[in-house]
């Protein structure tokens, strides 16, 4: 029989640990955010395209789903479909972030190339949502 060696029970014992942080740390991070919508309305209002309908309901909409799904990532249950949610959201969002690198005269409180470096890196927290909710069984 191979029975594991103890480095590598410790090391997937700390990789849990770390995951299960990261889970937390994600669902604080969507959560806070969503309720940023509610806080401070104005600045997504102005990062939503012009050529989108309904600004405000987008707002509290997208503010509303960050919420639910931050929490719903806490439960067990939910875990991999507010996953998943997450990930839909981030992709649905990412006009959002076009717009405001192709206007950068709208948001003089960034760089240009701030802007433009954002886009790329939303892919961070697409992976983040994909790994912290996966199964472990999948790990």
């Amino acid at each position: 029989m191979n029975y594991p060696k103890a480095d590598e029970v410790k090391g997937e014992a700390a990789m849990q640990k770390f995951k299960v942080a990261m889970k937390y740390l994600l669902a604080v991070f969507f959560i806070a955010a969503g309720m940023n919508h509610f806080v401070n309305p104005d600045f997504y209002l102005k990062i939503i395209p012009p050529y989108l309908p309904w600004h405000a309901a987008l707002n509290y909409l997208s503010g509303a789903f960050e919420i639910l799904l931050g929490a719903l990532v806490l439960f067990p249950r939910f875990t991999r479909l507010a996953g998943w949610g997450l990930i839909v959201l981030l992709i649905a969002v990412f006009p959002a972030n076009v717009y405001m690198a192709q206007n950068p005269h709208l948001f003089p409180q960034f760089t240009p190339t701030a802007l433009l470096i954002r886009l790329p890196l939303q892919i961070v927290p697409i992976l983040w949502a994909w790994w912290a909710t996966k199964p472990d069984s999948e790990t």
